[in-house]
């Protein structure tokens, strides 16, 4: 199933500023919390629908992108904007501020507490990586190892900071939720509200002797081989995620997010038009007068075309799907091959006198066809 519009989830124009993306996923997201729509399904997916869509639409760089590309611009490979496979924590946590400390903007009235699945410490940093693509890899799509340097868990403690075992203990502050709730008075009367626990930062844990390797941090920085792949037709400055690859958590909290930046090699015989790929081909004066047969390159490799006698210059042929796939998609762009007529800068006396020669006759004389339509209209018709 296609993904929905993500102005449309938000019901937001395109042009609408900051502001107005986060009031309406406010109001969205109240509508469909599940503290008031418990044991909803259809809601619970409309709650992390909005969730993608302002995650996208709130950062300027990601919003430019599905501006462009759609959501193959903001494509997530197991990442946060990953639709019905979002945790609901990681919404709460990315994006508490909209609701309010603690997650839940229905805590204060219903006094419930924040849906945990364990304790957790604080959330690794992401990481941004540029991938350098040849045309080719962009057709096909491929997967790279990559090597990162980032910060891992500790391979002593086994990320927990702590000496040993016998080092560790439940905190005494929230008796090991790593949650603490308070009551606030206000002029609705006593609200309740749950945050993280300032003593063990939501771990649960507190630590008494610290790991003598990574100095009670639980991370260390290593070199990791990280395969990714890369689907075909993708685009320049277009940007993947893998969830869990970024930078390691403190206190056994979960790592960041791995972002790949995608770069395009130039090619010396294509230039990329969108999904489209252009080849200038140089033809000699003969070739184009008489006719013939000649071997050009594409994505794929070699083909033969057949030039017509009387090519003129500006004629564009097109070899149908020889172009790039639509990412994540179905069909392709094509190969459009512009003629040039070779014109040489030196001549001997032979091959003057010949060019002399045909100078002179009849059908050597410039007649235009008025049947035959301008460059620039040809152009037209091809990307339109």
């Amino acid at each position: 199933m296609s993904k929905r519009d993500y102005y449309e989830v938000l019901g937001v124009p395109k042009n609408a500023e900051a502001d107005a993306i986060k009031k309406a996923y406010r109001k969205v997201a109240l509508k469909y919390h599940p503290d008031r729509n418990p044991n909803n399904k259809e809601a619970e997916d409309k709650f992390k629908e909005a969730a993608e869509a302002y995650e996208v639409l709130s950062d300027p760089d990601k919003k430019a992108r599905y501006d462009r590309f759609g959501h193959a611009g903001v494509n997530n490979q197991g990442g946060f904007g990953g639709g019905g496979n979002m945790n609901m924590e990681d919404i709460f946590e990315h994006f508490g501020d909209i609701f309010g400390e603690g997650g839940s903007p229905f805590e204060s009235f219903f006094g419930g507490g924040r849906r945990t699945s364990g304790t957790r410490g604080q959330r690794g940093s992401n990481l941004r990586i540029k991938v350098a693509l040849t045309m080719q890899e962009i057709a096909n799509g491929i997967t790279k190892k990559i090597k990162v340097k980032k910060q891992v868990a500790c391979d002593t403690c086994g990320g927990t900071g702590a000496k040993d075992s016998n080092s560790v203990s439940t905190c005494s502050t929230c008796n090991g939720s790593g949650y603490v709730r308070q009551i606030k008075n206000t002029f609705l009367g006593q609200m309740q509200t749950t945050g993280t626990c300032p003593t063990c930062k939501g771990s649960g844990k507190t630590v008494t002797a610290h790991c003598p390797k990574c100095k009670g941090d639980g991370r260390m920085y290593a070199e990791e081989t990280i395969e990714i792949e890369i689907p075909a037709g993708v685009g320049e400055g277009m940007q993947l995620s893998m969830r869990g690859k970024g930078n390691a958590g403190k206190s056994g909290g979960p790592a960041g997010d791995l972002l790949i930046v995608i770069e395009e090699i130039e090619n010396d015989d294509f230039v990329r038009d969108g999904n489209n790929v252009i080849y200038d081909l140089f033809l000699n004066f003969a070739d184009a007068a008489l006719g013939t047969s000649v071997h050009v390159p594409t994505l794929d490799g070699q083909v033969k075309i057949k030039i017509p006698a009387g090519t003129p210059a500006g004629k564009i042929f097109r070899l149908k799907g020889k172009g790039f796939p639509e990412v994540q998609g179905y069909g392709k762009g094509d190969q459009l091959i512009n003629v040039n007529i070779w014109t040489p800068k030196t001549l001997n006396s032979e091959e003057k006198a010949l060019l002399e020669k045909m100078r002179e006759l009849p059908n050597f004389q410039p007649t235009p066809d008025k049947s035959e339509k301008g460059f620039f209209e040809r152009m037209k018709d091809f990307f339109e």
